[in-house]
């Protein structure tokens, strides 16, 4: 059995966000016009935009649609899908308009003060096919969207004059297999700083020894100048200065330093502490650049007996994201990411596969505050191709250079604990995708050797004869939950990551009848059903990657498919229309948990209780039909009650794959009124109770904020839940109206999302129908500082109100 004994050694990274300088001004560059379509002069300097859309950045020029069944339509098979013939798929890419040419244009202003400095030319992401233009020329491009890169601008910047900057994008039809966004979607900077200085991206930070005594913290610092010093101060989360250290022994462009931090706090996703390092450059007692970094200290290795953080077996409770960010799109923002993170950790999750793309900063900077383990993906594709003008067009060209800058850009992030090379390629078949796989393994490898390589593999049969599996790092299995034993008998590691799992689908309050298991299940309103019982062709219900993972303890987790919705992949409605959104979620695409979210709750959240009910209670006309009822709970044994009879005890009984997990009461006659559960603890004693009733008439309207404190920094977002309820103030589940919104004072309308996968209204518009009597409205900050107010009215429903504040400091 394997250990990858390069990761078995004791590891400090840091978190390369700057956030303190002396010597360097770090500028985001937020304010561009912009112009959707082709226009050849567009770089020229005398070129007039005036007529151009001002936007801010991060944009995603696509995100205000209209949806059009048009948009990017494919004829294709879907091979991952097990699909045998071509057909149209009009909803594959989200139906929204990402397809085309975009530029964006704006002036840098140059400071005389910038003279003889060096300033680089930064971005996080660009979708797609960027090429970039100064003052009338090309300086580069880079084709991958997903990929960080940036350039030296230093000789072609004129000092003391504005200089113009303008970025080209072009995504092509047929590009990708989900909405990719649009734009400059995520941050881009002007990075000014001395020629003697720390390189772009420069630092690293291990420690290869360390006890509950002492950590050796080893940073090595990329410099560029000769004759310098660099000193590094430790602090602890409080910013006391822990410990210091200064050198000036340097090897070729690299300063070394070994520091002791005695009595480390280790990071973990139930204690993410995070320390700072000041790291200075001095040449001649001068002090030429300074970096301010949080890192965080931990251990982990890969073993058959588990996945061990800090000398403890943790299990993968993980999840799979898309980048868009539902209604706001692929357009990056703090406090969008926070909330989902946020609902991620009362579901209990502990991990992340950013799928199928590099992942942002932000997301990053966030997961290592919170406590997520991420694994960072790369690509969807290698060589040979999913899509016509997919990644296989810049392989060759583009792959190496990708992966260098995703490493290097990420590498210091406590979260990061595996990188991922790939997902699904079909480059898993023949020879040549195994050399392609070991080229790339070695590349991360090289910029990296503490971390191991994973690839989403789906072809398990063919990886097993071909050695594509037994060359990896972590063998990852997407689904193929049947194969596990023999895959884990077949490669040499010992062990098998569930890369990708469960892909169950259900929209959020929708019931079908008869409750019934199977794969690839359609209605003709386009819903799936939210008993989680439905999945797709290559998948399964959840219990049974659960079983997996609770009866093997090689089986290292799993990153189920996915945590929240997404734009585009409507499966089992690929072929239907209208369907634009994903139905994998646990949570929809407004934010709003499904059912689904409490079964993995019940096993997931170890510190707080879970007793959901499904489904809803409001079933005229059903009146004495069979109406199932599930409750998923973190306890073994619950007794219901349908208006104060008893309807008996249930107790989860381990030889039954699904009462294993869920409890279930299946012959249940439906009759409006109250519908409550009493679970139970170890002792037989009541421990919790819930109850749902038959909810009344639409009366009027409830709102809830995520938050009610915002910055004033015209970014911030408050999430507000809006349901639709009866006179007593109960939901009323089956609620559609329309619903239409209004924000005054120091805030403004953002979008809005009903998490229906069907839904065709645009979230930037100030209406939409609530769906399944809920819908979520983004109000967000302005730059003025004062009170809030979104209004939210409905034709017959008293209209209702909440207030929110924006203030100048963080809340």
């Amino acid at each position: 059995m394997k250990t990858y004994k390069t990761i078995s050694c004791l590891l400090i990274l840091i978190l390369p966000h700057l956030l303190f300088s002396q010597k360097r001004d770090i500028e985001d560059i937020k304010t561009w016009k912009f112009f959707k379509g082709e226009n050849k002069d567009a770089y020229k300097i005398d070129f007039n935009d005036a007529s151009w859309q001002d936007v801010q950045i991060p944009h995603d020029w696509a995100i205000y649609g209209p949806f059009n069944k048009d948009i990017d339509k494919q004829i294709v098979k879907i091979e991952q899908n097990n699909e045998e013939v071509a057909t149209e798929k009009t909803g594959r890419t989200g139906s929204l308009p990402f397809i085309g040419t975009g530029w964006y244009r704006t002036v840098l202003s140059i400071p005389e003060s910038a003279e003889g400095k060096q300033i680089l030319l930064t971005f996080d992401g660009a979708m797609s096919n960027a090429e970039v233009f100064l003052n009338g020329k090309k300086i580069g491009n880079r084709p991958y969207g997903y990929s960080y890169f940036y350039f030296d601008i230093s000789k072609e910047l004129k000092i003391g004059e504005d200089n113009l900057l303008a970025v080209r994008l072009e995504n092509e039809s047929q590009s990708s297999r989900w909405y990719p966004g649009a734009g400059l979607y995520r941050k881009v900077q002007l990075i000014t700083k001395d020629t003697v200085s720390f390189k772009h991206w420069g630092p690293t930070i291990t420690t290869p020894y360390i006890t509950g005594e002492m950590a050796k913290v080893e940073i090595k610092s990329k410099v560029q100048g000769k004759n310098v010093r660099v000193e590094t101060t430790i602090k602890d989360s409080t910013g006391k200065a822990i410990a210091f250290n200064s050198n000036s022994q340097r090897f070729g462009d690299e300063v070394e330093q070994n520091i002791p931090v005695e009595e480390p706090n280790l990071w973990s996703p139930s204690h993410p502490y995070l320390y700072t390092a000041e790291i200075k450059l001095f040449k001649d007692g001068e002090l030429k650049d300074s970096q301010e970094m949080r890192f965080g200290i931990r251990e982990f290795k890969y073993t058959p007996e588990g996945f061990k953080l800090n000398g403890k077996v943790t299990k993968f409770k993980g999840v799979c994201l898309h980048h868009d960010l539902g209604p706001i799109g692929t357009a990056i923002n703090k406090a969008a990411l926070k909330r989902q993170l946020t609902i991620l950790k009362d579901l209990g999750c502990n991990a992340i596969r950013s799928a199928h793309n590099m992942p942002s900063l932000e997301q990053l900077e966030l997961a290592d505050e919170m406590g997520f383990l991420v694994i960072a993906e790369s690509f969807d594709e290698w060589k040979k191709p999913k899509v016509k003008n997919g990644y296989n067009q810049h392989f060759d060209e583009w792959a190496e250079k990708d992966v260098e800058n995703l490493v290097r850009a990420t590498k210091n992030h406590p979260s990061i604990i595996m990188w991922s090379a790939g997902n699904e390629v079909p480059d898993q078949w023949g020879s040549e995708g195994v050399k392609r796989l070991h080229w790339l393994q070695e590349i991360f490898h090289r910029e990296d050797p503490t971390r191991p390589v994973t690839v989403g593999m789906d072809q398990v049969k063919a990886v097993m004869e071909n050695g594509f599996g037994a060359v990896l790092d972590i063998p990852g299995l997407n689904y193929r939950v049947h194969l596990y034993e023999e895959a884990r008998e077949s490669f040499p590691q010992g062990f098998i990551l569930g890369s990708e799992t469960a892909s169950t689908v259900s929209s959020r309050g929708i019931y079908k009848f008869p409750v019934k298991k199977g794969h690839d299940i359609t209605y003709p309103d386009l819903q799936s059903s939210s008993y989680d019982l439905e999945y797709c062709s290559w998948s399964n219900i959840p219990e049974e990657d659960f079983v997996q993972q609770d009866d093997h303890d090689w089986v290292l987790g799993e990153f189920v498919w996915t945590g929240f919705d997404y734009l585009g992949e409507p499966t089992p409605y690929d072929n239907y229309w209208p369907s634009r959104s994903s139905y994998f979620g646990m949570i929809d695409l407004a934010g709003i948990p499904k059912d689904r979210y409490y079964l993995y709750r019940s096993r997931w959240n170890t510190e707080d209780e879970t007793l959901h009910i499904l489904p809803h209670w409001n079933w005229a006309g059903r009146e004495g039909e069979v109406t199932p009822v599930f409750v998923y709970t973190s306890y073994n044994k619950a007794e219901l009650f349908i208006n104060g009879k008893s309807q008996g005890i249930r107790i989860k009984q381990k030889d039954s794959l699904l009462e294993r997990y869920r409890l279930m009461w299946n012959e249940v006659l439906y009759e409006p009124g109250t519908i409550k559960v009493v679970a139970y603890d170890e002792n037989d004693k009541p421990a919790m109770e819930k109850e749902i009733v038959t909810a009344g008439k639409p009366h009027h309207l409830k709102l809830e904020a995520d938050r009610t404190n915002l910055t004033a920094n015209g970014e911030d977002l408050s999430f507000i839940t809006v349901s639709v309820v009866d006179k007593d103030g109960n939901v009323c589940p089956t609620a559609t109206n329309q619903l239409s919104f209004k924000v005054d004072g120091a805030g403004k309308y953002r979008a809005a999302s009903n998490g229906d996968p069907t839904s065709l209204e645009m979230f930037h518009l100030p209406t939409m129908k609530a769906f399944s009597g809920k819908l979520v409205v983004l109000v967000q900050s302005t730059t003025d500082v004062g009170e809030i107010e979104l209004s939210v009215s409905g034709k017959g429903l008293q209209t209702g109100n909440i207030k929110l504040q924006s203030k100048t400091i963080n809340p």
